[in-house]
């Protein structure tokens, strides 16, 4: 172990310090406190100077990886570049200082930001208006579900409790529709990974609220029967929710409103480049159709007369308030800069140049790794493990072998549909010489495994941390220092 591999309370001294506060009588109020909320001992920090403090955090950020130090085979997932005109506009003293419970008049640039944000989200998915409340896409699935078991509910049509979700659904699918009360009906998929529109059709009642799709879907595919299917639905009295986790390849190109669909999330921090890394800050936002408007949460940014905005929090026929303000301000702020920056023109290209790069890894990977599905894919696509898998080399062996090389590993073991699943997305920012050098790293990983497995089964071998046994960290996680040693 090097010295500033240790943790900081393995450097700790008694006596050391690297602050110098001035001399205060803290006492003053405390028995103001309830002594069941007071501490009888001091915290036992680690005592420190700042050297070490440096250090030992700088250490551990190039112990970390990061979009901005490497390449991130599940871009458009979860760490797409966040460029840093971004972090400077959110992070301008106007923006970062605001107060949510500040008058609006004294907040109009704030609420200008939102609104334009919310139109030009608007435009580029063909929905007629945005809420920016939600804070992850989990969150806006949940307040996107509200809005449409609340069109049922206004209508007296309570019978509606049932909500179809493809085989191939994201996670949230399902968990998101159990949370607003909804039951989960499933529907298939056909062979070459599209639903089966004949599957459906026996589904489709007086009962069922709408379906909630992912278009392209988990295999990177576009479901070419989304008219049909949206005709379907519609017959039948239920609305198409659309899980925009995977628009980035569609923007520019092919709006989710034009397809049929009634309401939509986006993540902001994956098709519109804000940081999601470590599990947040995260960001929603649902757009409706027209006639879905006034179930929209509150509270809402109205225009008034005389052209100022204001914050309007009267529930009307709204499905309710889903968070405490308006959503992840700094989010917001990213988003609407990378729009911007990218202007009308440049936002067309987005799309194209995800499915491009995408294709052309797939293509130049397709020998060295079994495709289940041969087919023309959008931003993402999967294989079902290694060629050869004679040699008992996993998904996960070749996942951590990567990180021997400097590229993180794709997302995997997703979707479900296959066993060994490897999902690969490499974003639009990517340049060909990066992708070039992935590709020539994962076909020598599948000359390793097929020469070498047994080493491939040990890796990775130089990163910090070695393999851990990772269901007794999730089940058994050492939260404390005090139960290490």
């Amino acid at each position: 172990m090097k010295y500033y591999d240790k943790l900081i309370f393995d450097l700790s001294k008694e006596g050391r310090q690297g602050f110098s506060l001035p001399v205060r009588n803290w006492s003053a109020g405390l028995d103001e406190i309830p002594a069941v909320l007071r501490r009888e001992d001091a915290p036992a920090l680690p005592q420190v100077s700042e050297l070490d403090v440096v250090r030992h955090y700088t250490n551990l950020s190039q112990m970390n990886f990061g979009v901005d130090s490497g390449f991130y085979p599940l871009g458009s997932c979860t760490m797409k570049y966040n460029p840093k005109i971004n972090e400077e506009i959110a992070s301008h003293p106007g923006f970062a200082c605001l107060h949510p419970l500040q008058p609006a008049v004294t907040v109009q640039g704030a609420l200008k930001v939102y609104s334009e944000l919310a139109r030009s989200l608007s435009e580029i998915t063909g929905m007629a208006e945005f809420t920016l409340n939600p804070f992850a896409g989990a969150h806006g699935e949940l307040t996107g579900l509200m809005i449409i078991r609340q069109y049922h509910i206004s209508r007296g049509d309570l019978k509606r409790t049932r909500i179809i979700v493809p085989d191939s659904a994201h996670g949230t699918n399902p968990a998101s529709a159990a949370v607003c009360g909804l039951e989960i009906v499933q529907v298939k998929s056909k062979e070459n990974g599209l639903v089966d529109v004949e599957d459906l059709k026996p589904l489709l009642d007086d009962t069922i609220a709408g379906i909630m799709m992912t278009n392209p879907n988990t295999l990177g595919l576009f479901e070419k029967d989304i008219k049909e299917i949206a005709a379907l639905v519609h017959q039948c009295g239920g609305l198409l929710y659309y899980d925009g986790a995977n628009m980035n390849p569609l923007i520019g190109k092919v709006r989710p409103g034009d397809m049929g669909f009634d309401v939509l999330h986006l993540n902001l921090h994956k098709s519109f480049s804000t940081p999601h890394g470590g599990g947040g800050p995260g960001s929603g936002p649902v757009g409706v159709a027209p006639h879905l408007v006034k179930h929209l949460p509150y509270p809402r940014v109205v225009e008034l007369e005389d052209g100022t905005l204001d914050v309007v929090n009267e529930k009307g026929e709204s499905c309710g308030r889903i968070s405490g303000f308006m959503g992840n301000f700094g989010v917001i702020l990213r988003a609407y800069t990378y729009i911007l920056m990218l202007g009308k023109q440049n936002v067309r290209m987005v799309g194209p140049l995800a499915v491009l790069g995408a294709n052309y890894i797939k293509e130049s990977l397709k020998d060295c790794f079994k495709l289940p599905i041969d087919s023309v894919c959008k931003h993402e696509f999967v294989f079902d493990g290694l060629a050869d898998q004679s040699t008992g080399v996993t998904t996960l062996d070749v996942a951590k072998r990567l990180l021997d090389y400097g590229f993180h590993a794709p997302t995997i073991y997703f979707p479900l549909l296959f066993h060994q699943a490897i999902m690969i997305e490499p974003t639009e920012t990517e340049s060909k010489e990066t992708l070039d050098g992935f590709i020539e790293i994962m076909k020598h990983i599948a000359k390793e495994a097929a020469e070498d497995p047994e080493s491939m089964k040990t890796a990775p071998h130089t990163t910090p941390v070695r393999r851990l046994d990772e269901t007794t960290a999730a089940r058994q996680p050492i939260l404390k220092y005090k139960d290490i040693i």
